[in-house]
């Protein structure tokens, strides 16, 4: 049954793609590699109609234009408006109104003078009567605008990019000289879907994925889902194969009904009315039918663990610690009771195909869910899904989901080799149905093989209305990698991205030259399995643009794709489970400078950065709707947990040889400041935590940043000030986002500055100073299962010591500001200029802190007492000393800690 390191053979079929596979006549690979075809142009540079374009073809006869027969040349209005489609650009860039650009650019530059003079007036203005705090205060005031600038900067050129699906299916999906039947010439998607633990990752959310993916509206025989199980768990494997099951009843219904989103879970959870818009008169029957199928698959799938629990302990067993599988036989992955060879790291290799390649024509049947259901013309094809779970022992690093999907890339190179390959976390659904077709647009239009991957941006589900923790992020997602679009592409983000397979490889843009298709070069960077070496060509074969138009693009001959596929046979998957060994990677290049980068916490940011550093272009595809959905922590722990892991990243990447500062000329200027400022934001955190300890020492102390409120101060403020609320405002208008979304993410970079950034920086120096590696736990994901409350998990509390420092900060400043007001409505000569702008600082503090301390009252406001007594007593010890050492100044004596 299981494709395994001492298995039988499996009942399974393979698809091996060569270059002497594609139809014979194209003839050789030598005939068609540098193929292209040539239409004379038109004054707007498209390709002109077909008869005019046969009026410039010297067919080598004697007669005049004038003698030709009429009738042969005559193409029909049809025709041509086809031709048409054929031949406008897949991708146009949609562009932003050319005054907010201007007046967005301009700001910049006004804001970056009223900086450079803010500062030099603070440094010529020293404040004598408290040089500390003066001193500490243009420090951290320097660095705040080092850091803006370079977060800024990249931002001068955003663009929004738009698709054209439709031309897309006139160029591969219609009936034309090259492909007289209409088949799809598509290039083939292979979707990685990763899990690693099936308790904090519920199966029915990985299974609702899967089901998204499997009813996507692309050619069912170029599309293949992978799902990488990396805790070899028998649940996973047993929801995945009721997954498959339920797919034959769910994916032909949403294909004859059009259904949206296509996830089930999401889509009978749908708050409007479901029957909208759905003339067909079976509609509602059916649909009712379905829906009782998913919530019986909905009891099967939870009830697994239970099942698995009540096989294992059965008392006829003889090893009642092992995990058994249904049919009796022992599980190869992970068991209930972890022992040797059957523990989360320690485990043999799995590969079973739980949908075989479909067949190459549509089968449109009548009655394919039971009679309850009508699929007649509804073609009932299933993509090819295999479940897949890498080989781990004891004795060799596993190297993290970075790991798990080079194991991915190169197990489905033998058994489908899509060109392309899309990766989703498990928690991430297919949103849009016509998303992939989105994607390959950019991949398939003139220039696309210059295109490395396509990016999506994180849409998320479940989130408070208010946002409370910036978990949507929409500042990084519709204005940072808005903006990159424009300079080199955005950065890879780790889910929701096409890949171009080549590129992943580690092959230059955009032609590879012969010699690295060099069979011992490959061998060296690939390893031993001959199956992978030969499959790197085909793909980069496959993943080219048409070759059309007058341009001088390499491309592949129209209709080249339309071959059907050869069945899956029992050497491919052995093959298959040998190149995910835990051994095979040795001596070989992955990790390295081939497929997902090995050594970071963040390596799909490296991943991304080793192919902009090659010369390599990305896209940013924003869809309508959302192409993806997935769920967020929304939890004030989660979130500061998810936050740490990023920030612990960007430090590694600063440390390493992946700093931007050293990459290659290939890098553009702009790219490269982008990529430092995600090296370099943590160590913000150093100068935020000592800002907001400043209003309370000045508070204290009766002293201030500056030795008084001078009108020049106050002005460089209120530009300063006033010219970034422009430039937000600005930001709004041309990204889409809203002004409470960007105000948010300002609260949470002061919240995230002062706990979780802090710690990654000091968790960075560890390790590179210490060599102390740093392991993170995967965020739990909500299964849904709380109908009553669906923020239930936004006021569940749980403890961690990130929350120490940002409460005692809301404490010292609300304490500070009280005892600066006493002091000063009793004292002889208040100086109220002082506590103004003490307070002013202390409240702007304050304000940024307000969503961490209403997350800290809970539902309830029931807040644990170690929280406040650990930040009570720090509070109380920094006002003691500061007290102390004032005291012992105005005695003429000095402080010693004894």
């Amino acid at each position: 049954m299981l494709g395994e390191t001492s298995s039988k053979n499996p009942r399974i079929s393979h698809v091996s793609i060569s270059t002497g596979d594609i139809c014979s006549e194209f003839g050789s690979s030598s005939d068609f590699a540098n193929y292209t075809v040539h239409v004379p142009p038109t004054p707007d540079n498209n390709p002109a109609p077909l008869h005019i374009a046969l009026q410039d073809i010297d067919t080598g006869s004697s007669y005049k234009d004038d003698d030709l027969d009429q009738t042969e040349l005559r193409i029909s209005e049809e025709e041509d408006a086809l031709l048409y489609k054929v031949s406008q650009p897949l991708t146009r860039v949609v562009k932003i109104s050319p005054i907010i650009i201007a007046l967005y650019r301009i700001l910049i530059f006004v804001r970056i003078v009223a900086l450079c003079l803010f500062l030099s007036w603070r440094v010529t203005h020293k404040n004598e009567k408290a040089v500390w705090l003066w001193l500490l205060s243009v420090i951290c005031e320097f660095w705040f605008a080092f850091s803006w600038l370079i977060d800024q900067i990249p931002r001068l050129y955003p663009v929004n990019h738009a698709t054209d699906t439709e031309a897309l299916k006139a160029r591969f999906e219609s009936p034309n000289p090259n492909n007289p039947t209409g088949k799809s010439d598509l290039p083939g998607i292979d979707v990685f879907v990763s899990t690693a633990d099936a308790e904090k990752e519920p199966p029915l959310v990985t299974a609702n994925t899967i089901l998204s993916i499997l009813s996507v509206d692309y050619s069912v025989e170029k599309l293949s889902c992978y799902l990488s199980d990396d805790g070899g768990s028998l649940l996973t494997f047993e929801a995945m194969a009721e997954a498959a099951s339920f797919a034959k009843i769910w994916v032909p219904f949403c294909r004859k009904h059009k259904v949206e989103p296509r996830n089930p879970e999401s889509y009978f959870g749908l708050k409007k009315d479901p029957y909208k818009g759905k003339v067909r008169h079976d509609f509602v029957r059916e649909r009712r039918y379905v829906k009782r199928g998913y919530e019986e698959f909905k009891v099967r799938v939870n009830a697994l663990s239970h099942s698995i629990r009540r096989r294992s302990d059965a008392p006829a067993i003889v090893a009642p610690k092992a995990t058994w599988m249904s049919d009796g036989t022992h599980w190869p992955g992970t068991w209930t009771v972890p022992c040797q060879n059957h523990s989360r790291g320690d485990h043999a290799s799995i590969i079973q195909v739980l949908l075989d390649p479909p067949q190459d024509e549509p089968d449109n049947e009548r009655g394919g869910g039971g009679s309850a259901l009508d699929f007649e013309g509804v073609d009932t094809r299933l993509p090819m899904f295999v479940y897949v779970s890498r080989e781990k022992r004891p004795s060799y690093d596993h190297n993290k989901k970075a790991g798990a999907m080079n194991a991915l890339v190169r197990a489905s190179a033998i058994m489908s080799n899509g060109p392309f390959i899309l990766n989703l976390d498990c928690d991430h659904y297919v949103y849009n149905s016509i998303a992939f077709r989105d994607g390959i647009c950019f991949m398939m239009d003139q220039d696309g093989d210059r295109v490395c991957y396509v990016q999506f941006p994180q849409r998320f589900e479940g989130i408070d209305p208010s946002d409370r923790y910036a978990n949507k992020n929409t500042v990084f997602f519709d204005i940072n990698l808005r903006a990159l679009d424009g300079i080199q592409g955005p950065m890879y983000v780790g889910t929701g991205c096409l890949f171009r397979r080549t590129a992943l490889y580690g092959f230059d843009p955009p032609d590879l030259p012969e010699d690295q298709f060099d069979v011992n070069l490959i061998r060296k960077h690939f390893g031993s399995s001959s199956m992978l070496v030969s499959s790197v060509k085909v793909a980069e074969f496959q993943g080219k643009p048409l070759a059309m138009g007058h341009s001088s693009i390499r491309g592949r001959p129209p209709g080249s794709l339309t071959c059907g596929r050869e069945p899956l046979d029992a050497a491919a998957v052995s093959e298959a489970v040998n190149v995910i060994s835990c051994w095979y990677e040795d001596k070989t290049e992955w990790g390295i400078s081939v497929g997902w980068v090995y050594g970071s916490v963040t390596e799909d940011v490296v991943t991304g950065f080793r192919m902009h550093e090659k010369g390599w272009r990305s896209f940013y595809c924003v869809t309508e709707p959302d192409a993806f959905r997935g769920s967020a922590p929304i939890n004030l722990t989660d979130r500061l947990h998810q936050v740490l892991r990023w920030a612990t990243g960007s430090v590694e990447i600063f440390f390493s040889r992946n700093n931007a500062i050293v990459a290659g000329r290939k890098l553009k200027f702009l790219q490269r400041i982008s990529y430092v400022n995600v090296g370099i934001y943590p160590f913000t955190s150093i100068f935020i935590l000592t800002y907001c300890f400043l209003p309370p020492f000045s508070l204290f102390s009766g002293q201030f940043v500056v030795d008084s409120l001078d009108p020049a101060f106050l002005i460089y403020l209120l530009t300063i000030s006033l010219s970034l609320c422009g430039l937000a405002v600005l930001e709004v208008k041309w990204s889409g986002i809203s002004l409470e979304e960007w105000w948010r993410n300002e609260q949470f970079w002061l919240i995230g500055g002062t706990s979780a950034h802090l710690v990654a920086v000091l968790q960075g120096f560890l390790k590179v100073i210490a060599g102390i590696e740093i392991s993170f736990t995967l965020t739990s994901k909500s299964s849904g299962d709380d109908e009553d409350d669906e923020f239930a998990d936004l006021y569940l509390f749980k403890w961690t010591s990130l929350m120490i420092l940002p409460l005692t900060i809301i404490i010292l400043n609300i304490v500070a500001i009280l005892f600066a007001f006493c002091r000063t409505v009793f004292s002889d000569i208040p100086q109220w200029s002082n506590l103004v702008g003490g307070t002013f600082f202390a409240v702007w503090v304050l304000v940024h802190m307000y969503p961490f301390a209403k997350g800290l009252m809970g539902r309830r406001g029931r807040t644990p007492t170690i929280v406040y007594v650990w930040s009570g007593l720090i509070a109380i010890c920094i006002s003691l000393l500061y007290v102390t050492i004032k005291n012992s100044e105005l005695n003429g004596g000095s402080f010693q800690l004894t």
